[in-house]
């Protein structure tokens, strides 16, 4: 407990007013790191919000705000509880919409264990799944990334990515997880439309553009500059595999199954 209020008492001291511009690059320590304590009751959301309050003068921010931000994340964590509780159903393995619920997924073990591995030839997936494999921990940002990825681009069912995840993750939480993987699937509530699906070669581009944290988890890739980094198949790169699949086919095909 005591560990869990020095950490909330540093990001709120020293990360919280840049949370907004800070939190979707994973290279950076941008994030609370709250959310196993949370998980585990040794910090409650109440605790969280006094600090951000004391932190503001007595009264919550801006939602513009890097605090309003980081209060926005804690609303979406109570939110899916709520879900959880009003439909429970979700919990039991059925998606929030139900017109979703006789998607065929594809059943691709060797693909999905090379998801699950970190070797799907994306860098940023890749060293996303390698943080998670040997720490217990992801980013955010890239829990929607490699979700989504494994949901649309391998159209591999969400349910199998929702129970890796809960078997690896420190701060593994029921609610949360399921509406992060429905989220991801589009078949959760307000959940992202079937048409959005992340390019994991952009989404590399944008929020590790030096591409430091695939350095991080994936030392093979060291020699590339900041460019190559994110397309490492185009250079001759020894033990790296190729992509798994190609984006732009893999979109179409996502398209296609979702309209279907």
């Amino acid at each position: 407990e005591d560990a869990a209020q020095q950490r909330l008492a540093e990001f709120v001291e020293d990360h919280l007013d840049d949370y907004g511009s800070e939190r979707d690059f994973p290279a950076l320590d941008g994030t609370s790191q709250l959310s196993p304590y949370l998980n585990v009751g040794l910090l409650s959301v109440r605790q969280c919000l006094e600090a951000i309050s004391l932190h503001q003068g007595g009264h919550l921010p801006d939602t513009k705000t890097g605090a309003g931000s980081w209060v926005n994340e804690l609303i979406w964590r109570e939110f899916y509880r709520h879900v959880l509780v009003g439909f429970p159903q979700v919990s039991q393995g059925e998606p929030f919409k139900q017109r979703y619920g006789t998607l065929p997924w594809r059943n691709d073990p060797d693909e999905f264990q090379r998801w699950c591995d970190g070797r799907t030839g994306y860098p940023l997936i890749d060293a996303a799944m390698t943080q998670l494999n040997q720490t217990g921990w992801m980013h955010n940002r890239l829990r929607m990334v490699t979700a989504m990825f494994l949901c649309k681009h391998l159209l591999i069912d969400w349910r199998l990515g929702e129970r890796y995840f809960m078997s690896r993750l420190v701060d593994g939480d029921q609610a949360a997880n399921n509406g992060g993987w429905q989220w991801c699937a589009s078949t959760g509530t307000d959940a992202a439309p079937y048409f959005r699906i992340f390019n994991p070669i952009t989404q590399s581009q944008r929020f590790d553009p030096k591409g430091e944290f695939i350095r991080r988890w994936l030392p093979q890739l060291q020699a590339l500059d900041n460019k190559q980094i994110h397309e490492p198949w185009k250079h001759a790169v020894v033990d790296y595999p190729d992509p798994i699949v190609d984006h732009k086919a893999a979109r179409l095909r996502a398209l296609e199954f979702y309209k279907g």
